[in-house]
């Protein structure tokens, strides 16, 4: 059974949101504390959402000393597929695992609505189940959401694929509409839409499940 750990900062709070939708999807998640050294032993990990230490001084800026993320780099470095959903992104982001950062929402809104994404890019580990141009109904749920970067950088990302999602009806002000990137090798993506809430029709909609399907499906071959 493909094993996933779950990071739990201080100010976490999706972690079971994120555990459920692991489980439903019949692998096991196992909640990792952010003090922890290691990952040895899992197939992937997520980095949920929630206000990690707070949020102080801006989204993720503390969590990227957390010693878990030592351990996060080395995972990922031996090609061990990672995600980070909405302030999980933003940790990722922070700890230079993924390029770009995320700003307050356009006209200083907090967003917690469904929307639109559209699948540019399956060359990750997130989106390799999905179709090119397959558009999903994902929810988001944050203040700090807009992504921006510099025009070198989304250059670079354009052209290698790494931009995987992007909204149809951009709800935050991102920069050239972008939902979600992904490193150089493709198992490190970062998206601020929740798949994990988009995992049934009675609830809105089981988009979800398509991202997170190819996500574990890659956990149980990655490290093994």
């Amino acid at each position: 059974m493909t094993r996933v750990g779950v990071v739990v900062f201080p100010g976490s709070n999706c972690e079971y949101d994120a555990q459920s939708a692991v489980d439903a999807l019949g692998a096991e998640a196992q909640f990792v504390w952010h003090s922890t050294t290691s990952l040895e032993g899992f197939d992937a990990v997520i980095l949920p959402g929630g206000f990690a230490h707070g949020d102080y001084l801006r989204p993720g800026a503390l969590a990227r000393f957390s010693p878990v993320m030592n351990a996060v780099r080395d995972f990922a470095s031996k090609g061990g597929p990672v995600l980070g959903i909405c302030n999980g992104f933003q940790v990722l982001t922070e700890a230079g695992l993924l390029p770009g950062a995320l700003q307050k929402n356009r006209g200083l809104t907090f967003l917690c609505q469904p929307t639109t994404l559209i699948v540019t890019s399956t060359s990750s580990v997130l989106t390799r189940a999905a179709q090119l141009g397959q558009e999903l109904v994902i929810p988001i749920n944050h203040f700090s959401g807009s992504y921006t970067c510099d025009d070198e950088t989304l250059r670079q990302l354009n052209d290698e694929g790494r931009v995987v999602l992007r909204y149809r009806d951009n709800p935050n002000g991102s920069k050239d509409d972008v939902a979600g990137v992904a490193n150089e090798a493709g198992n490190v993506v970062g998206l601020m839409p929740h798949p994990e809430r988009a995992m049934s029709t009675l609830l809105g909609s089981a988009d979800g499940r398509v991202l997170l399907e190819g996500f574990l499906e890659v956990g149980a071959r990655a490290l093994r």
